[in-house]
């Protein structure tokens, strides 16, 4: 079978590229395409990933229409030399009108309620949406629930092994350190919202480093005081640094479920709440989820957290995450090979 996969964000290729290995393992081949966003060309060159580039995301709706237009009609020309058996993404945007347009199944995961444009680009047009079970919205469009999260797709230890060895390469020796993310709020889900001012930025590293040394992973520029702290590791070793880390702090919703994943307490600031984060807060303790207004209240959780923290007792909570949930490569390999629900759609056999 021919599989093609779109990538609009770097965390999409951590989704699907071990499924992506093992479909060409059993014989499939499988084409990427991505949009050129952040590190997403960087990271696709350290896991010396083929993928075909088109398309920059630039902030605003006007910016979006023009490369939606844009990227459909790349995406066009190469289905018809490709000629995909089925098509998948995280989200859709691009591809989710082309599949239902060139009757090709098309399958769209997701776990981001408040996208509601992009949702409404994709959703109705898939083939079937896969959300998480705790994703808390409804969907009035042909979609399935799974017990997982998006990050079990490479997270899990048949496919992922910490290195101890990043705390050497981050400089960090023995110290143990908290990792903090901010953010750029530049996508377009984003808008009309913001997060931590840059008062409050400084205040949270100050805070965090009486107990910790911190390190910053950000998009963007940082003041001039706070970049020294920046993290220096190559961008495919992030996960790596996370599973060292004895806590996560910031604006990140990716960020702290990562780190749930493995078996590393969260702190999540943002005014956006997802359902996957509010499961891993209700049922398992892990994240601690507040309001940018609450900031005070949740720089004294993460100090609370540091002055108590059990490294056993998290990673214990991590294993039970991975014993609860399913293999979501699993799951996508699954999808890709079989189809379901694509009886309206062309069989090739």
């Amino acid at each position: 079978m021919r599989i093609l996969i779109d990538l609009q964000h770097p965390a999409h290729l951590h989704f699907f590229r071990n499924a992506a290995a093992r479909l060409v393992a059993e014989g499939h081949q499988v084409l990427f395409t991505g949009r050129d966003k952040d590190i997403l060309r960087e990271l696709a060159g350290q896991y010396d990933v083929a993928v075909t580039f088109f398309g920059t995301a630039k902030p605003g709706l006007a910016s979006l229409g023009m490369e939606l237009l844009y990227r459909q009609g790349k995406l066009w020309r190469i289905m018809n030399r490709f000629q995909p058996d089925a098509m998948m993404a995280i989200a859709g945007t691009f591809i989710g009108t082309l599949g239902w347009i060139r009757r090709v199944p098309t399958y769209v995961f997701y776990d981001t309620e408040h996208a509601t444009l992009s949702n409404l680009l994709a959703y109705p047009f898939a083939s079937c949406v896969y959300v998480p079970r705790c994703y808390y919205k409804e969907i009035p469009w042909r979609h399935e629930r799974y017990n997982g999260y998006h990050e079990l797709a490479y997270l899990r230890p048949e496919v992922f092994t910490p290195d101890p060895g990043i705390r050497a390469e981050a400089g960090l020796g023995d110290d143990p350190f908290v990792l903090v993310r901010f953010v750029a709020w530049g996508a377009l889900h984003d808008m009309g919202k913001q997060g931590l001012s840059l008062e409050d930025k400084r205040m949270v590293v100050e805070r965090l480093s009486r107990h910790r040394r911190v390190l910053i992973s950000a998009e963007g520029p940082l003041p001039e005081d706070l970049e020294p702290m920046r993290v220096q590791v190559p961008v495919h070793r992030i996960h790596d640094l996370l599973a060292a880390a004895d806590l996560v702090f910031g604006e990140s919703g990716t960020m702290p479920s990562e780190a749930a994943m493995l078996g590393v307490p969260s702190v999540y600031v943002n005014p956006l709440k997802m359902g996957y984060l509010n499961e891993l807060e209700s049922d398992y303790g892990i994240v601690s989820v507040y309001d940018p207004g609450e900031i005070k209240a949740a720089v004294v959780r993460a100090e609370a957290l540091l002055e108590q923290f059990d490294r056993p007792a998290w990673k214990a909570t991590g294993q039970r995450i991975l014993e609860e949930k399913i293999d979501v490569t699993d799951m996508i390999c699954r999808i890709a090979t079989t189809r379901p629900h694509s009886r309206y759609f062309k069989e090739t056999g």
